[in-house]
């Protein structure tokens, strides 16, 4: 029987299969949740390379958030990553929630980047 690790390893590959399967060449918006923070970053698979990255660690949205771990830094990474993608130019992604459940946390932040711009 495979451990919990592999297999959220396995969930998170099979979801960014079929994220980049659906994607058509459109940048894909890759989530990643700790248990103290949330990163969010915009990958261009077909260069390989970043486009545009937000996380609750920085030190612009730390000092403004009471922690990192909870909706409301979601909401402002979301936000923030979705003004540095359009500064990018990229105003259509596609979302990977990675072998994360699409509620809570990983819902705020990617309401938040629509709100903000992003189409997805």
């Amino acid at each position: 029987m495979a451990s919990s690790k592999e297999a959220i390893q396995r969930r998170a590959n099979r979801i960014r299969r079929q994220v980049k399967a659906a994607a058509n060449g459109r940048p894909r918006l890759s989530v990643f949740r700790s248990s103290k923070n949330i990163y969010a970053q915009i990958i261009d698979d077909v260069a390989g390379r970043t486009i545009a990255a937000a996380s609750t660690v920085e030190k612009d949205l730390k000092g403004a958030l009471k922690t990192g771990a909870d909706a409301a830094a979601a909401a402002a990474v979301g936000k923030l990553v979705a003004e540095r993608a359009a500064k990018a130019g990229v105003s259509e992604v596609v979302f990977d929630r990675g072998p994360y459940i699409y509620h809570g946390r990983i819902k705020a932040l990617a309401e938040a980047a629509r709100e903000g711009g992003l189409k997805f």
